[in-house]
């Protein structure tokens, strides 16, 4: 019977440890494939995104108190 139980035990332990591989793994790729499709959008409209920034400084210039 105590046999049974430590088997049983010693399986649900390599379970949780595969599983937990399994998440890490899983994150990664999430990871990566937000970080290509950022790569990307950032390819497209590079022009774009530096054309806001100097419009948002400007605008921020602007309200500074002189």
């Amino acid at each position: 019977m105590i046999d049974r139980i430590a088997v049983w035990a010693l399986s649900l332990k390599a379970r949780a440890s595969e599983e937990r591989g399994q998440d890490i793994m899983e994150y990664a790729i999430i990871t990566g494939g937000i970080a290509v499709i950022l790569f990307t959008a950032l390819a497209f409209f590079t022009d774009d995104i530096t054309d806001f920034f100097t419009r948002l400084g400007t605008y921020l210039d602007g309200l500074a108190p002189k």
